[in-house]
């Protein structure tokens, strides 16, 4: 069932329950206004009657002249005088009776003479004496009845108005629901530019349609990001593979010697472990991506970890004569994954040893800060740097400081992207710069004491 039918029917269904409500209240308090209005009338005739029975005696009454029934009767029913339509019945049963003689004023509405009557009795002042009064309900009846009539033919031309103007102004409250439905399934993955129309309203329906913008724009945003990162991930992966092939169809040709093919087969195996660390550097991405956590956090000695580092680092560049300095205090203890925080580091470094010069000095650091409690692991180098732009882009995925420089000196660009996962998925963060005195440095800052799961890394 539309939306638009059901807000009518339930303001047609909340209308009806107003109005009978309503209604119902305003007849009963109407029949008690009427009666009060006959029960005064009848408080009064009956006094002038007891006055003129007290002063004149029964004798002097002249009952049959009114036209509203009356009659004095004892406790006990014997009927003293009476009207004609009355005739010598009591008017009152026994527990009336008894009731009005102990001093109560009763007031009733009954059939008398075939009429519907309202009733008052009250005693005399004689003792066990008793006077009743009545009047004729047939005007008030008319009254009620009106009334009653009258709801009863206005209630449903309200209730069917009430309903239409529901469903009107539903359906203008909708419209530019439906509208923005229309346009969000006029959208296709392919159109970048498309927004919805926001009302100038300033209501909900326009903070709907602001909200829509924005979620089409964080998609628009990953489809582009995702796009990217497929156009990105197909063209590094063409080169090594483009190569590989090269060198396998160079080591099938005829005539070649042995040493020729223990060549080919050597430069195959070094783009064969290209792409594997390639592929590994993608999936690991891609997980982080997903928002999968990809770290094991266990407490880790920073000092031993940085030191392996280190070593292993010099060793790939003592033929530049470049040296990698250590600086950490012994105990110093981190909760993190230590092969994937090895593997941020092992980025950092060879990026580091990447772009400085012969007999330069690579600076790894870590400390601990106390305001607020976070551990700051830092490689500086004294290279020309990163260059200004690059900076607010440097952990994006297959960026690189020069887009001109080859390959074999560039890498593919992932290394600062991961070093950035990493350290989201240990709830800390990645941050890069040039020193102040020259050189680029880049730092991770990760939580001091971190007793709570590693999140999952997000988008870089």
């Amino acid at each position: 069932m539309p939306l638009r039918l059901r807000l009518a029917l339930l303001f047609a269904l909340v209308t009806v329950l107003v109005i009978g409500v309503a209604s119902i209240g305003f007849l009963l308090q109407l029949r008690v206004s009427l009666d009060a209005s006959l029960d005064s009338s009848l408080v009064t005739r009956a006094s002038a009657l007891v006055d003129e029975v007290n002063a004149a005696g029964l004798g002097s009454l002249r009952l049959g002249q009114d036209e509203e029934p009356a009659q004095f009767l004892t406790v006990d029913g014997r009927v003293l005088a009476s009207s004609p339509e009355l005739a010598d019945r009591p008017a009152l049963s026994a527990a009336q009776r008894l009731a009005v003689g102990g001093g109560q004023v009763l007031t009733f509405t009954t059939e008398l003479a075939q009429e519907r009557t309202r009733v008052l009795a009250r005693t005399t002042g004689v003792p066990g004496t008793l006077v009743v009064v009545g009047m004729g309900t047939d005007i008030s009846d008319a009254a009620a009845d009106h009334v009653e009539s009258a709801i009863l033919l206005g209630g449903p031309p309200a209730v069917l108005v009430a309903g239409l103007g529901a469903w009107l102004l539903a359906g203008a409250a909708l419209r530019p629901v439906e509208r923005m439905r229309r346009e969000t399934a006029d959208i296709s993955e392919h159109d970048n530019s498309m927004q919805l129309a926001v009302p100038p309203t300033r209501d909900e329906i326009a903070a709907l349609a602001t909200t829509m913008n924005a979620l089409l724009g964080r998609l628009r945003a990953a489809v582009t990001r995702e796009r990217g990162f497929v156009a990105d991930a197909g063209h590094e992966l063409r080169t090594p593979l483009a190569m590989l092939r090269a060198e396998l169809e160079l080591a099938a040709r005829p005539g070649r010697s042995r040493a020729e093919l223990a060549e080919a087969v050597a430069a195959a195996g070094l783009e064969t472990e290209r792409l594997i660390r390639l592929s590994e550097n993608l999936l690991l991405l891609a997980r982080a991506e997903g928002e999968q956590t990809f770290v094991r956090a266990n407490p880790t000695p920073l000092h031993e970890l940085l030191t392996a580092a280190a070593r292993a680092a010099n060793a790939g560049a003592a033929d530049r004569s470049i040296s990698v300095e250590v600086d950490c205090p012994a105990e110093l203890t981190a909760v993190a994954d230590p092969d994937r925080l090895r593997q941020a580091i092992d980025n950092l470094l060879d990026n580091a040893l990447r772009h400085s010069p012969s007999g330069g000095q690579v600076l790894l650091r870590a400390r601990e800060r106390a305001a607020p409690s976070v551990l700051e692991i830092s490689v500086r180098d004294h290279g020309p740097g990163f260059p200004d732009e690059f900076i607010p882009h440097a952990f994006e995925r297959f960026r690189r400081a020069d887009n001109a420089r080859a390959r074999a000196d560039g890498g593919a660009g992932l290394g600062l992207a991961i070093v950035a996962a990493i350290a989201t998925a240990h709830n800390g963060k990645a941050t890069a710069g040039n020193h102040p005195t020259g050189g680029a440095i880049v730092v991770l800052h990760l939580p001091a004491h971190q007793l709570e799961r590693p999140r999952p890394a997000v988008r870089s």
